[in-house]
């Protein structure tokens, strides 16, 4: 028998209570690209969010800021961190979260997340978001780096399952265990990226159904959904990759509905990052995830 791995941890919680938490509106988005901001702005279309990387946004001007500027005056807005390397063994740079608070206060963000993942090391930062071995320092790392961070911004996070590729060995906790007792020890929230579920899932042979019918729905704030890429590991079998580069597949839909159904409504965005298409080709996948929402609120 396995052993049970718990997570233990002395960090002072800096629940929802103390920080402000996220405020999305209960609608689909999808994420905001510099090519299509001058469209949004020319239509108004009927959305009431928009979410992009911090990291895109940290310099001190340029038409980024012109354009995120603009469309703030009509939209609310998520921010979806990339860069905090949460899971690493150093606390998140103070210069990072100096440049975050800063852009946080500037544009007043219903909402900010992080991803489980690192991402540097001493000194070194790699363009990839990093699988963590889920074993009980790992745990009480990952609390301590989420309650300094939230502490920094005067907010609540929320914490992002992850797409994973390979597994570790020796005793480890159950991702969904792991990603619970982080949102009770520290008061975030998580972010349910389903695609992320379907895409480990089918990578480490799990059951991706029983994965969505066991998740704390009741800490999730918002939802995402994305397309990934098929391929094969060095064995044949199937490897799926978190590519952000097209729609998402009916398998990832029918998640999406049941994770609706059991934890209601929920602020969901579409994330499609690489060969990023016309603007009304996102717009044409967030109706699809404003139906499924319109479609649960009217069966409740």
């Amino acid at each position: 028998m396995s052993q049970k791995v718990t997570c233990s941890t002395k960090t002072k919680q800096s629940g929802p209570d103390q920080k402000i938490k996220s405020q999305l509106p209960k609608s689909a988005t999808f994420g905001l690209k510099l090519e299509h901001c001058q469209d949004i702005l020319n239509t108004n279309p009927d959305l009431d969010w928009f979410e992009v990387h911090p990291e895109n946004y940290m310099g001190e001007g340029g038409p980024s800021h012109h354009y995120l500027t603009k469309i703030r005056e009509n939209y609310q807005l998520s921010l979806h961190g990339v860069g905090l390397s949460i899971g690493g063994a150093q606390m998140p740079s103070s210069d990072h979260l100096a440049r975050l608070k800063q852009l946080i206060e500037r544009y007043q963000p219903a909402s900010f997340s992080e991803h489980l993942a690192w991402s540097s090391h001493e000194m070194g930062y790699f363009n990839d978001l990093l699988p963590l071995p889920l074993t009980q320092e790992t745990c009480t790392t990952v609390c301590e780096h989420i309650d300094h961070v939230q502490s920094t911004l005067g907010r609540q996070m929320l914490l992002e399952n992850p797409s994973t590729y390979v597994a570790f060995e020796g005793p480890q906790m159950d991702e969904i265990e792991f990603l619970n007792e982080v949102a009770t020890h520290t008061g975030c929230g998580l972010l349910l990226d389903v695609n992320n579920v379907y895409v480990s899932c089918t990578n480490h042979e799990r059951n991706s159904e029983n994965y969505i019918e066991t998740f704390p729905h009741t800490h999730v704030g918002e939802i995402h959904l994305g397309g990934h890429a098929p391929d094969k590991d060095d064995l044949g079998n199937p490897l799926l990759i978190d590519a952000h580069d097209r729609e998402v597949i009916e398998e990832v839909w029918a998640l999406y509905e049941q994770a609706i159904s059991l934890g209601g409504p929920k602020p969901t965005l579409i994330e499609w990052d690489n060969d990023v298409p016309d603007w009304s080709v996102l717009l044409k996948e967030a109706k699809l995830a404003q139906d499924i929402l319109k479609q649960q609120r009217a069966a409740a």
